[in-house]
């Protein structure tokens, strides 16, 4: 007699875990971000306004960017009118949004894409664009073209390091960070996904105090088991900022106009007005400051120093103030310009506090 064998269930296969991307997703559906270059739901976005405002928060925060974006966007509206923009009108009015090679790489990627009548939809055409790196190219093609693209930026950067744990310190962990972030992004929603790990790292997943509590990505994140989710990402350790110093020259005329220039096209600060000043130097030699004065004038020295910091070093100036009669000439160079109309010049944020520093009460950017 055959031994009766128990009959097989047949068992129903367990739904399958919902994954990073879609726990991500479903919460920036109810959270997301309304920004002012981002395109509601189910609306197409627009890629000259992506490319704009990509370009803008580059080493920039989004609360800075926006009234930039909105006076950009209200006097060129698309590619070809910002295209045909005198490059003086343009550089005035990103004064004070600051990394001025931005500006100039804008102006030329314009000129490029009124040619060619476009965008092109691809990371690799869009490298070909001056200004447009890997993360700004991912960026693009992603959000305007919704093609699979990795993209990473600082708040990225932090998130997945703190999913996966990674002891590597940055910038080495930079292409470990990429490689898991390409794990995460699914192929489609690509540019929803990008926009949604920025949001999570820029109002959850803080640099401190991240508020874990309300993560969509708690459950998986190996930072926040080990107890000290904010010592990620690691970090090598800082190497100490080179300082610099030098001396700027506010020459004012009996009818009230100063002295101005224009700084080389390329460079830092390339294309923006200035003081004239002397050159910037780790053994600036204060003493023969006024060797370099563009008149010869009765210059008294500004109590205090303006003090500036740029990517790879801190500036102090010495701020020289002098008074000239109506009949001066400008040096070769240099040019007058009527003091009422100062706040409207290309002055980066450094000449800004010099004309501060020099008495004027010169008003911050406004802010719209």
């Amino acid at each position: 007699m055959r031994e009766r064998r128990p009959a097989v269930l047949s068992v129903p296969p367990m739904p399958p875990r919902s994954t990073p991307a879609a726990a991500l997703l479903a919460w920036y559906d109810r959270h997301a971000r309304d920004l002012p270059w981002r395109a509601p739901r189910g609306v197409t976005p627009d890629p000259y306004a992506v490319w704009l405002s990509e370009v803008m928060l580059q080493q920039t925060t989004v609360a800075a960017v926006g009234p930039y974006f909105r006076r950009f966007l209200e006097r060129w509206p698309d590619v070809r009118v910002l295209a045909a923009a005198p490059d003086e009108e343009i550089m005035r009015e990103w004064a004070g949004l600051g990394y001025y090679s931005r500006a100039r790489n804008l102006v030329a990627c314009a000129r490029i894409l009124a040619e060619r009548g476009g965008f092109p939809s691809d990371e690799a055409g869009l490298r070909e664009l001056p200004g447009v790196g890997p993360y700004t190219a991912a960026a693009i093609a992603a959000i305007a073209f919704d093609r699979r693209a990795v993209v990473v930026d600082g708040n990225v950067e932090r998130v997945v390091s703190r999913l996966f744990a990674i002891d590597t310190p940055l910038p080495l962990a930079k292409p470990e960070i990429r490689a898991r972030a390409d794990e995460l992004t699914p192929e489609k929603r690509a540019g929803d996904f990008a926009q949604a790990m920025m949001d999570l790292g820029a109002t959850i997943c803080t640099p401190k105090k991240p508020a874990c509590v309300l993560c969509p990505l708690a459950e998986r994140c190996l930072a926040r088991k080990s107890g000290a989710p904010e010592s990620w990402p690691r970090r090598a350790p800082k190497s100490a900022r080179l300082e610099r110093r030098g001396a700027a020259f506010v020459a004012i005329r009996g009818d009230d106009a100063v002295l101005l220039r224009t700084r080389p096209p390329k460079g830092l600060l390339g294309g923006m007005t200035e003081f004239p000043g002397t050159e910037w130097s780790s053994d600036f030699d204060s003493a023969r400051a006024l060797d370099a004065a563009p008149l010869a004038l009765a210059w008294k020295a500004a109590s205090g120093e303006v003090e500036h910091v740029f990517t790879h070093f801190a500036l102090k100036l010495t701020v020289f103030v002098g008074r000239a009669p109506k009949s001066c000439a400008a040096p070769e160079g240099a040019r007058w310009a009527l003091l009422a109309g100062l706040p409207g010049e290309a002055l980066p944020s450094l000449m800004r506090k010099v004309a501060r520093q020099a008495g004027f009460d010169l008003p911050a950017r406004p802010r719209t």
